[in-house]
């Protein structure tokens, strides 16, 4: 295991941001920290890079403690945050050769390592222009690229894809898979994303009000909602009778919708519907990691602006 948190908490006077999570991540895989803004998930990624210290419990990294050696910890990290860092009046290659020197990245050694990061995020022929006529998406990769140039094992992403277009969301997704394929890397990803974290991540962890509430593969947390869902429009459904037959392993009724989660797949869709009284919309699929979230937590998941969070414990400190 490359990560371990042992009962690691963090509290701002009487808002517990993070609930003595014990948690393992092993080496070279992709893990999700999946919840909604607010949730706990970037606490707990600060506390395992250092910038937070923990207020009860540790957390090892790279076999380092969090608290007692931070140094250690942080050279053997990555880490891109949710707001581009990079300055905008230099060149991508300018803003890597600077990151190069911070990290104390050898001279003979700084060339070469530019070179790949820049061919591995896709931007050398735009290595040269200046970051601020960078797309959003390319902004992005070259966040990347900084967090890989002083070849971390753990490259921590706190929403790599926030605020940006489908389209570019998905080509960043392959980078952070080629990342893990070609380097090796551990990767650590925040996302409030449903299909960031089912289309990315070898594991997942539903973290809300700052406790892991289920951790699985996202195959294997779908599976565990059921095979099947049906959601249809009915004015008046057989509910007691759909919820007694053997394969319905959950219905409910709202807002003039039924919801039936079925655990044998789609051999008895058809005798549900014929059952199910006079419908006027319905609708079949396979369970998403969006109605996972929804059967743990009792809620979808939120969308809150992760600076009004900010702001809660701001004022709890102060």
């Amino acid at each position: 295991m490359i990560i371990q948190t042992f009962g690691i908490t963090k509290r701002y006077k009487n808002i517990t941001a993070v609930n003595r999570v014990d948690l393992s991540i092993e080496e070279g895989e992709i893990f999700g920290l999946l919840g909604p803004n607010g949730a706990g998930k970037t606490t707990l990624l600060s506390m395992l890079t250092t910038l937070l210290p923990p207020t009860e419990g540790t957390a090892k990294v790279n076999g380092y403690d969090v608290r007692k050696e931070p140094g250690k910890v942080r050279e053997s990290i990555g880490m891109v945050f949710q707001t581009p860092s990079s300055d905008e009046i230099l060149t991508g290659r300018e803003n890597l050769y600077l990151h190069a020197l911070m990290y104390g990245v050898a001279k003979e050694e700084r060339k070469r390592r530019i070179g790949k990061a820049l061919e591995l995020v896709d931007l050398t022929d735009r290595a040269n222009d200046l970051v601020k006529t960078y797309s959003g998406g390319m902004r992005r990769r070259l966040e990347l690229a900084r967090g890989l140039l002083h070849e971390p094992k753990i490259l921590f992403l706190d929403e790599p894809t926030l605020g940006l277009d489908p389209q570019t969301r998905q080509h960043i997704w392959e980078y952070i898979g080629r990342l893990s394929e070609e380097q090796g890397v551990t990767i650590i990803v925040t996302t409030h994303y449903m299909e960031e974290a089912d289309s990315l991540c070898d594991r997942v962890a539903i973290i809300d009000h700052g406790e892991i509430k289920a951790l699985d593969s996202p195959s294997i947390l779908k599976m565990k909602v059921g095979k099947s869902m049906i959601r249809a429009k009915v004015e008046h459904p057989k509910l007691e009778y759909i919820k007694g037959l053997p394969y319905v392993t959950k219905a409910d009724y709202k807002d003039g919708i039924v919801t039936i989660i079925l655990n044998e797949g789609g051999a008895h869709i058809q005798e549900v519907l014929l059952n199910l009284g006079e419908v006027s919309f319905v609708e079949l699929r396979e369970p998403t990691l969006n109605d996972v979230f929804l059967q743990i937590t009792g809620k979808e998941i939120r969308e809150e602006p992760a600076d009004d969070v900010a702001e809660i414990y701001a004022r709890a400190d102060s």
